[in-house]
């Protein structure tokens, strides 16, 4: 885990990829966005998407699941090391979210995020404020979802 000042614009993390289904697209749906084109095949194949496709808000939704994951391990693998564990968030909220193509049962999807920006928070001097630019590509080389994230990182902390 990197703490604030260790951080440069550029660089990169794979969060990991997942697989979308029909049944999990529709169960997504039914909860959370049950638009016709992501609960019913027929309506689907009816609509403006040609088929049955996932919900941006669960495209979304992955990301963030594989972000927490990679947070964990990081801070696990810290623990383990006696290393530091660094303090991340909250976050700041979204911007710029665009959905680029639907997503459909089968597709896998590979998400990173990039950092494009870091400065220090005025508010709270102990952190520093990343944004970076999250993103989820196909397996066709298509980018599906993207949108600029800004969180919290700790900074060093003061020496005596």
């Amino acid at each position: 885990m990197k703490f604030f000042e260790e951080i440069r614009i550029g660089d990169v993390t794979e969060l990991g990829r997942y697989t979308f289904d029909a049944d999990n697209n529709k169960a997504f749906a039914r909860r959370f966005d049950p638009q016709r084109f992501h609960v019913d095949e027929e309506e689907a194949a009816r609509s403006h998407f040609g088929a049955l496709c996932a919900s941006g808000w669960h495209t979304a939704s992955v990301w963030m699941r594989l972000l927490a994951d990679v947070y964990r391990q990081e801070a696990e693998a810290a623990r383990a090391r006696g290393a530091p564990i660094v303090a991340r968030g909250p976050g700041l909220g979204f911007r710029e979210l665009k959905w680029l193509k639907p997503v459909y049962a089968g597709d896998t999807i590979d998400y990173r995020v990039e950092v494009i920006e870091t400065r220090v928070s005025n508010s709270r001097p102990e952190s520093g404020l990343v944004s970076s630019l999250a993103t989820g590509t196909n397996q066709n080389g298509e980018r599906v979802i993207s949108f600029i994230s800004t969180i919290f990182v700790q900074r060093w902390p003061e020496t005596p």
